[in-house]
């Protein structure tokens, strides 16, 4: 697996060599500690100057990990999950243990169009193979590039264009303007015990608006998403609208800012067979959701209602993805820099199959309850439990119990 990260990193290295240089100079101060800006009491490191190229005017690398533990106390000691082939449970005998890197993305953007505001961006995602139960595997690590697309700004008014493996309207806004935490659980839409109805990344092109009264996004994308199979047949129309009600875009300004928003999102998928081991399954897939947070620097709420329909003509068969939900969130924040939070979550999602089990059509339900610390603007841990209370009869219920999770998520 290393050779496999080795060689990814070695490949996007190469793809920005070429013919301009820049010089890149460290300074050292006297603990010995290396930065790259000059200020007084730092010295040029004449001897260790690195050399960059690049075509691009400008290149900027960040990076994201999750790091955790995680120990799943099951119901009756017993565990399971659902078999993605066939959607049966299978069960496990024992509880887990087991500490993770949930996700690990390394980025770079590179800017060489004339508007500095427009630039291409590639993500790589590293992370744990996992079941459907959210354990790992055998603690293989998987690459994909989650994120490939050329984002130009301004291309219409108030409007710029994400063309490649672009954002999905819907799971950015949510993780970077209402659930803070995906560190410890995706949004109810890509959340397996929720609705399960879309990842955030996929081929195609998306339209992003901005103004100060709202902001929307409209693409177009293949549909299956981004580490799918790709099926070729058919497309996903896809949306989110949102108006800032108070005229203030909150995205990642929760400790400083008030803002409440009112979105209403969505997918439409048409001729579209999402999984090639059911070709006659929901490829006629339409989901709707209405949205709303509210926060102030000290704390915030949110809720959402989703509705997910599978319009494909025939009686016999609805997709797992048909039914409906809702989640509701929020945080408390305490400290001088609101660096301390409590958090908690609760979601519900009813599938509403036709079967001959009815089963199939019982709630599934999350509680999340957690603590965070903002140790400094690079690292955060959290402590959290995640409890599963699906109803009882439910093909899900063996999956009901408790897990404890301590994370790190590490950026720059």
């Amino acid at each position: 697996m290393n050779k496999i990260v080795l060689s990814a990193l070695a490949a996007l290295t190469l793809t920005s060599v070429a013919a301009n240089a820049g010089a890149l100079k460290l300074y050292q101060d006297e603990n010995g500690q290396v930065f790259t800006q000059p200020a007084e009491g730092r010295t040029l490191i004449k001897d260790k100057t690195t050399s960059v190229f690049a075509k691009a005017d400008k290149l900027k690398f960040s990076a994201l990990t999750y790091i955790g533990y995680k120990y799943n106390d099951y119901k009756d000691g017993t565990t399971s999950y659902i078999d993605p082939a066939t959607g049966n449970p299978v069960a496990y005998s024992t509880d887990t243990s087991q500490f993770e890197i949930r996700r690990a993305y390394l980025q770079v953007k590179a800017y060489f169009l004339e508007d500095p505001k427009s630039y291409y961006r590639v993500t790589l995602d590293v992370h744990q193979d996992t079941k459907a139960n959210g354990d790992t595997t055998d603690g293989d690590m998987l690459l994909r590039v989650k994120y490939a697309y050329l984002y130009i700004n301004n291309i219409l008014p108030n409007t710029g264009l994400e063309v490649g493996i672009a954002h999905r309207p819907w799971h950015d806004y949510e993780e970077h303007n209402s659930w803070y935490f995906r560190d410890i659980s995706k949004v109810l839409v890509e959340q397996k015990n929720g609705g399960d109805l879309s990842n955030s990344a996929d081929y195609g092109f998306n339209f992003k608006t901005k103004t100060k009264y709202f902001d929307s996004e409209f693409g177009l994308f293949n549909g299956e998403g981004y580490h799918a199979t790709q099926i070729q047949t058919g497309m996903s129309f896809e949306w989110r609208m949102t108006a800032h009600i108070l005229g203030v875009s909150g995205k990642d300004k929760q400790n400083t800012t008030t803002y409440w928003d009112a979105s209403f999102f969505g997918q439409y998928n048409h001729d579209h067979k999402a999984d090639a081991a059911a070709p006659d399954g929901y490829d006629d897939l339409v989901f709707g959701g209405l949205h709303t947070v509210y926060n102030q620097p000290s704390f915030l709420v949110a809720a959402q209602y989703v509705e997910s329909l599978d319009t494909a003509d025939n009686s016999t068969y609805v997709s797992v993805q048909a039914g409906s939900g809702y989640s509701v969130n929020a945080e408390y924040r305490l400290g001088e820099a609101k660096e301390y939070r409590i958090l908690g979550r609760y979601d519900s999602w009813t599938p509403d199959l036709i079967d001959t089990n009815p089963a199939d059509q019982k709630e599934q339900r999350t509680y999340i309850a957690g603590l965070a610390w903002d140790q400094s603007k690079n690292v955060e841990w959290v402590a959290n439990i995640e409890v599963t209370d699906n109803e009882a009869g439910s093909d899900r219920e063996n999956l009901n119990g408790t897990a404890y999770m301590l994370t790190a998520e590490v950026k720059f």
